[in-house]
């Protein structure tokens, strides 16, 4: 009962009173079905403006029709299969995993569990955590509508119209999903993103004779009221969630006058979406361009959040607070810092749920590097590389010689080390928390040579996966650090809880004559004592693939301690790890099989070596052959 009380007080110190009360409150609301009346199932249709009139006064956007100025058509083997398969009820989920839905999917079904949510339901009763209903975003991928770039793209490039097909999916979304009903109204984010989509699709079909006036209203009255949804729920993400959700959503808010002028109501929630938009930019990313979110992937669903901010901002003659424009450059620092410079891949580090909103190439999901180059498009008229993604955008840029890397990289905010050795990267992380941390990760170290990824993080897997899975993936166990005892370095909670925030770091990075050298120290794993430290020190030799890194845990008492190495599966035999205690005895390794998950939802066979000790030191060295 004790330890309970502390938890609970631990956990009411790293969120706040704010959140606490606000949570409790809307729980209470929902309970009492109060948000059934805030969110009505069934609007009052009201006519905004005329399908002419829209035609006629088009509000600015990227583009008008399916005149893509500058963008060369080039049909493409990949995106024709692509597209084959969408025909054929076949979608990628998560940017990777091909699922059969079929070509009369309810919208309503888990295509993993086979479990069907009622549509009869409000949202409100809707329950996003399910056992038996699955993984609720497998239900969500469908219905974000991002599958309709790989649509308008093929279109472009075979020039063949698939507006029939676009507005017949849009259309029976609308019919079987009623206003505020069911699980595809849970989540504003995912609402936000719809109508975002479905608006860049109704702009590059504009012309089309398949947009008629009965079906311009029927779309115009379930975006109104889409946008009405996350006004009104907007608070849930500001203070509970505060992550890309809010910033997705405020964006929305912001656009909904800029892109639907002839909307009520829209001239304020614009004007709240923009002073919150700029509020979540300024909070979320730090000083120093990194995100609050410790997650590769989600820091690029906000470069491109920021991409149509800017753009469209720039297109409607107006200019977010200046902050907006310093971050967004940050954040091309430090990505371009962590990112692989022979494949444009970056680390598999934070939680990676696959998303990649707008979907504008033929590239593996883990490649960054168009989407970093239509934010720097956008910001300056330029690109690193040849790619004309940034057309799409209605932009103008030049392509430049890639920038050559820094040596050393230092992210004191955010907690990350990246050290640049020709073609070798060497990747840490050390940092405290001041928001919430979605893994135990600290001290990790990934090893980047020629483009292959040797060292690796083993990512996320699935958010609503088995108990084990969630501890093995989100836990110490599932990255290149330290453990004490087996335990997490933060005590796990419920979802996405973390109790004992490491809180305490130190950490420096230089070039010693031909060396790099990295020294950090974290403070942890306080549900078992209270001054626990684990120290990592890292030598690189220059232009050699050599590392020595020397752990030291203080105050561990008796406790063993556990060394874990994440192995890419297919470059075993190019790695060679030695390891010995602090009496300079060598450790023997337990090479075991376990998983690392490159894209959500895909579970793959890996090695771990583990190191085990009872001494308070790990001296150990690596060579990539």
């Amino acid at each position: 009962m004790i330890q309970k009380i502390k938890r609970i007080a631990n956990l009411i110190s790293n969120m706040g009173l704010r959140y606490l009360f606000f949570r409790i409150f809307y729980t209470i609301k929902t309970i009492l079905g109060w948000q059934k009346k805030a969110f009505p199932t069934e609007p009052k249709v009201s006519e905004y403006t005329t399908l002419e009139n829209w035609r006629t006064n088009l509000p600015p956007f990227f583009f008008y029709g399916k005149n893509i100025p500058n963008l060369p058509k080039k049909e493409n083997e990949v995106l024709a299969e692509t597209f084959q398969e969408i025909q054929k009820g076949i979608f990628t989920f998560f940017n990777k995993t091909k699922i059969k839905l079929g070509t009369e999917y309810d919208w309503l079904e888990n295509p993993i569990t086979g479990y069907r949510y009622n549509i009869n339901k409000h949202w409100s009763e809707v329950k996003d955590l399910s056992k038996e209903a699955g993984d609720i975003k497998y239900v969500w991928e469908k219905a974000r509508f991002s599958f309709l770039y790989d649509i308008i793209r093929y279109d472009y490039h075979f020039k063949e119209d698939q507006s029939v097909y676009v507005f017949k999916e849009i259309e029976d979304f609308i019919t079987k999903n009623p206003i505020n009903q069911g699980p595809n109204y849970k989540c504003s984010q995912e609402i936000s993103l719809r109508v975002m989509n479905w608006t860049f699709s109704l702009y590059y079909y504009k012309d089309s004779a398949n947009l008629t006036e009965k079906l311009f209203q029927k779309i115009m009255h379930s975006i109104y009221w889409q946008i009405h949804h996350v006004y009104h729920n907007i608070h849930f993400s500001r203070i509970t969630v505060r992550n890309n959700h809010a910033i997705t959503e405020t964006l929305m808010l912001y656009l909904s006058e800029k892109l639907f002028p002839f909307f009520p109501n829209v001239d304020a929630w614009s004007k709240k979406g923009k002073k919150w938009f700029e509020q979540e930019i300024s909070y979320q990313i730090y000083e120093d361009g990194t995100f609050l979110q410790f997650s590769m992937n989600y820091h690029r669903v906000v470069v491109q959040l920021l991409t149509w901010g800017i753009q469209l901002a720039k297109l409607n003659n107006d200019k977010f607070s200046k902050v907006v424009y310093e971050r967004a450059q940050k954040s091309l620092d430090f990505l371009d810092a962590s990112m692989d410079p022979v494949t444009g891949k970056l680390p598999n580090y934070g939680s990676n749920d696959g998303a990649l909103f707008f979907k504008l190439t033929n590239d593996d999901y883990r490649v960054y590097q168009s989407q970093l180059d239509d934010l720097r498009a956008v910001l300056y008229g330029y690109t690193i590389a040849d790619s004309k993604s940034f057309l799409w955008y209605g932009v103008e840029a030049i392509q430049k010689l890639s920038k050559k890397l820094p040596e050393i990289s230092t992210f004191e905010k955010g907690g990350y080390y990246i050290s640049q050795d020709g073609n070798t990267k060497t990747f840490i992380r050390c940092g405290s928390y001041k928001d919430r941390p979605f893994q135990s990760d600290n001290l990790h170290l990934d090893i980047w040579v020629s483009g292959i990824n040797y060292l690796i993080d083993t990512g996320s897997y699935k958010y609503n996966a088995e108990l084990y899975d969630l501890n093995y993936f989100n836990g110490s166990e599932g990255h290149n650090t330290v453990s004490v005892d087996k335990a997490d370095q933060m005590q796990k909670g419920g979802r996405f809880i973390w109790y004992y925030w490491v809180n305490k770091t130190k950490a420096k990075l230089i070039k010693e004559k031909d060396d790099f050298k990295f020294d950090g120290t974290i403070k942890a794993f306080k549900q078992l004592g209270n001054n626990i430290q684990h120290t990592r020190k890292v030598t690189k030799r220059q232009a050699e693939n050599y590392w020595e890194v020397t752990d030291v845990i203080q105050n561990k008492g008796n406790r063993k301690i556990y060394q874990y190495w994440h192995l890419h599966p297919d470059h075993l035999d190019a790695i060679e790890i030695i390891t010995k205690d602090e009496d300079n005895n060598q450790i023997e390794p337990l090479i075991e099989e376990k998983w690392f998950s490159s894209y959500y939802g895909l579970k793959e066979n890996s090695i771990r070596i583990t190191f085990v000790s009872g001494t308070s030191v790990f001296n150990t060295t690596i060579r990539i052959k």
